[in-house]
Protein backbone atom coordinates (compact mmCIF):
# COMPACT_ATOMS: atom_id res chain seq x y z
CA UNK A 1 0.00 0.00 0.00
CA UNK A 2 1.32 3.46 -0.92
CA UNK A 3 1.32 5.92 1.97
CA UNK A 4 -0.88 9.01 1.78
CA UNK A 5 0.30 12.46 2.86
CA UNK A 6 -1.33 11.90 6.25
CA UNK A 7 0.48 8.57 6.71
CA UNK A 8 3.83 9.98 5.56
CA UNK A 9 3.60 12.59 8.34
CA UNK A 10 2.55 9.88 10.81
CA UNK A 11 5.43 7.56 9.85
CA UNK A 12 7.92 10.42 10.15
CA UNK A 13 6.55 11.35 13.57
CA UNK A 14 6.80 7.69 14.68
CA UNK A 15 10.39 7.41 13.36
CA UNK A 16 9.59 4.69 10.79
CA UNK A 17 10.76 7.18 8.16
CA UNK A 18 13.65 9.42 9.15
CA UNK A 19 14.47 12.44 7.00
CA UNK A 20 17.30 14.83 7.88
CA UNK A 21 17.03 17.74 7.67
CA UNK A 22 13.43 17.68 8.80
CA UNK A 23 11.10 18.22 5.83
CA UNK A 24 9.00 21.32 5.35
CA UNK A 25 5.63 19.68 4.70
CA UNK A 26 4.13 22.84 3.17
CA UNK A 27 6.83 22.86 0.49
CA UNK A 28 7.69 19.16 0.10
CA UNK A 29 4.62 17.05 0.86
CA UNK A 30 2.37 15.90 -1.98
CA UNK A 31 -0.77 13.79 -1.80
CA UNK A 32 1.31 10.58 -1.74
CA UNK A 33 4.94 11.67 -1.98
CA UNK A 34 7.67 13.76 -0.38
CA UNK A 35 9.91 15.98 -2.53
CA UNK A 36 13.65 15.91 -1.89
CA UNK A 37 16.26 18.56 -2.69
CA UNK A 38 19.33 18.37 -4.89
CA UNK A 39 22.55 18.08 -2.92
CA UNK A 40 25.85 19.71 -3.81
CA UNK A 41 28.03 16.72 -4.77
CA UNK A 42 28.14 15.27 -8.29
CA UNK A 43 30.18 12.58 -10.05
CA UNK A 44 30.90 12.74 -13.75
CA UNK A 45 32.75 10.38 -16.05
CA UNK A 46 36.18 11.63 -17.06
CA UNK A 47 38.19 10.66 -20.13
CA UNK A 48 39.82 7.26 -19.74
CA UNK A 49 42.45 5.10 -21.39
CA UNK A 50 39.85 2.32 -21.62
CA UNK A 51 37.55 2.32 -24.66
CA UNK A 52 34.69 0.65 -22.73
CA UNK A 53 33.51 -0.33 -19.24
CA UNK A 54 34.01 -4.06 -18.69
CA UNK A 55 31.75 -5.18 -15.84
CA UNK A 56 33.89 -8.23 -15.05
CA UNK A 57 37.12 -6.27 -14.89
CA UNK A 58 38.37 -5.98 -11.34
CA UNK A 59 38.85 -2.24 -11.42
CA UNK A 60 37.50 0.43 -9.16
CA UNK A 61 35.01 2.36 -11.30
CA UNK A 62 35.62 5.37 -9.06
CA UNK A 63 38.82 5.85 -11.10
CA UNK A 64 36.65 6.65 -14.14
CA UNK A 65 34.81 9.40 -12.31
CA UNK A 66 35.51 12.87 -11.00
CA UNK A 67 33.75 14.31 -7.96
CA UNK A 68 32.50 17.89 -8.19
CA UNK A 69 31.35 19.84 -5.14
CA UNK A 70 29.47 23.10 -5.47
CA UNK A 71 28.34 25.65 -2.90
CA UNK A 72 24.81 25.43 -1.50
CA UNK A 73 22.48 27.23 -3.89
CA UNK A 74 25.10 27.26 -6.66
CA UNK A 75 24.36 26.21 -10.26
CA UNK A 76 25.39 22.97 -11.93
CA UNK A 77 25.14 22.84 -15.72
CA UNK A 78 24.01 19.53 -17.18
CA UNK A 79 24.97 19.46 -20.83
CA UNK A 80 22.88 17.73 -23.53
CA UNK A 81 23.40 13.93 -23.56
CA UNK A 82 25.44 14.19 -20.34
CA UNK A 83 25.10 11.70 -17.50
CA UNK A 84 26.06 12.45 -13.87
CA UNK A 85 25.49 10.96 -10.46
CA UNK A 86 24.07 13.31 -7.83
CA UNK A 87 22.83 13.08 -4.27
CA UNK A 88 19.90 14.47 -2.37
CA UNK A 89 20.39 17.00 0.38
CA UNK A 90 18.39 14.76 2.69
CA UNK A 91 19.51 11.63 4.52
CA UNK A 92 16.87 8.91 4.54
CA UNK A 93 16.35 5.96 6.88
CA UNK A 94 13.55 3.45 6.32
CA UNK A 95 12.16 0.94 8.81
CA UNK A 96 12.31 -2.81 8.10
CA UNK A 97 8.69 -2.94 6.89
CA UNK A 98 8.77 -0.03 4.47
CA UNK A 99 10.31 0.65 1.04
CA UNK A 100 10.49 3.81 -1.06
CA UNK A 101 10.54 4.68 -4.75
CA UNK A 102 12.20 7.71 -6.26
CA UNK A 103 10.59 9.52 -9.18
CA UNK A 104 11.57 12.57 -11.15
CA UNK A 105 9.41 15.66 -11.16
CA UNK A 106 7.17 16.17 -14.16
CA UNK A 107 8.19 19.81 -14.53
CA UNK A 108 11.82 18.73 -14.96
CA UNK A 109 10.97 15.78 -17.19
CA UNK A 110 9.29 18.19 -19.58
CA UNK A 111 12.71 19.85 -20.03
CA UNK A 112 14.36 16.54 -20.91
CA UNK A 113 15.82 15.87 -17.45
CA UNK A 114 15.87 12.22 -16.36
CA UNK A 115 16.36 11.83 -12.61
CA UNK A 116 16.93 8.09 -12.49
CA UNK A 117 17.64 5.57 -15.17
CA UNK A 118 17.07 2.32 -13.27
CA UNK A 119 17.74 2.69 -9.55
CA UNK A 120 14.39 3.89 -8.23
CA UNK A 121 13.84 1.46 -5.33
CA UNK A 122 15.08 1.91 -1.77
CA UNK A 123 14.86 -1.34 0.18
CA UNK A 124 13.60 -1.69 3.75
CA UNK A 125 16.36 -0.73 6.17
CA UNK A 126 17.89 1.78 3.71
CA UNK A 127 20.13 4.44 5.30
CA UNK A 128 21.89 7.28 3.52
CA UNK A 129 21.46 9.92 0.87
CA UNK A 130 19.58 8.98 -2.28
CA UNK A 131 21.80 8.86 -5.35
CA UNK A 132 20.22 9.91 -8.61
CA UNK A 133 21.39 9.13 -12.14
CA UNK A 134 20.78 12.47 -13.87
CA UNK A 135 20.64 12.63 -17.63
CA UNK A 136 19.86 15.45 -20.03
CA UNK A 137 17.95 14.01 -23.00
CA UNK A 138 17.33 17.45 -24.43
CA UNK A 139 19.28 19.51 -26.93
CA UNK A 140 19.94 22.46 -24.60
CA UNK A 141 21.98 22.64 -21.37
CA UNK A 142 19.90 22.62 -18.18
CA UNK A 143 21.09 24.59 -15.17
CA UNK A 144 20.25 22.89 -11.89
CA UNK A 145 20.70 24.50 -8.48
CA UNK A 146 21.82 22.84 -5.28
CA UNK A 147 18.88 22.95 -2.90
CA UNK A 148 16.14 22.90 -5.55
CA UNK A 149 13.41 20.26 -5.35
CA UNK A 150 14.64 17.56 -7.72
CA UNK A 151 12.71 14.33 -7.06
CA UNK A 152 9.93 12.77 -5.02
CA UNK A 153 9.80 9.67 -2.83
CA UNK A 154 6.73 7.50 -2.46
CA UNK A 155 6.59 5.01 0.37
CA UNK A 156 5.04 1.53 0.35
CA UNK A 157 4.37 -0.81 3.24
CA UNK A 158 5.44 -4.44 3.10
CA UNK A 159 3.20 -7.30 4.23
CA UNK A 160 5.45 -7.47 7.30
CA UNK A 161 9.01 -6.67 8.34
CA UNK A 162 11.60 -8.21 6.01
CA UNK A 163 14.00 -10.86 7.32
CA UNK A 164 17.15 -9.12 6.11
CA UNK A 165 16.87 -5.33 5.78
CA UNK A 166 19.40 -3.55 3.59
CA UNK A 167 21.22 -2.17 6.63
CA UNK A 168 21.98 -5.75 7.79
CA UNK A 169 22.98 -7.27 4.45
CA UNK A 170 26.59 -8.44 4.44
CA UNK A 171 27.06 -7.29 0.85
CA UNK A 172 25.15 -3.98 0.97
CA UNK A 173 27.23 -1.98 -1.50
CA UNK A 174 25.85 1.49 -0.96
CA UNK A 175 24.83 1.63 2.71
CA UNK A 176 25.13 4.99 4.49
CA UNK A 177 26.48 6.76 1.42
CA UNK A 178 27.06 10.48 1.91
CA UNK A 179 28.21 11.19 -1.65
CA UNK A 180 27.56 9.58 -5.03
CA UNK A 181 29.43 6.30 -5.40
CA UNK A 182 30.40 4.74 -8.72
CA UNK A 183 29.00 1.37 -9.69
CA UNK A 184 30.20 -1.62 -7.70
CA UNK A 185 28.58 -4.17 -10.01
CA UNK A 186 31.91 -5.88 -10.70
CA UNK A 187 31.86 -7.12 -7.07
CA UNK A 188 29.08 -9.49 -8.14
CA UNK A 189 31.25 -11.45 -10.58
CA UNK A 190 33.18 -14.41 -9.20
CA UNK A 191 36.93 -14.13 -9.14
Amino acid sequence: MILSDKDIKKYIKEGKIKIKPKPDFKEQLGACSLDLHLGNVFKTFKPSQYPYLDLKRKINFEKFMEEIKIENGAPFILQPKEFVLAITKEDITLSDDLMARLDGRSSLGRLGLVVHTTAARFDPGWQGKAVMELGNLGIMPVILYSGMRICALTFETLSGPCETPYSKKKKAKYIKQKSPQASKINQEFKK
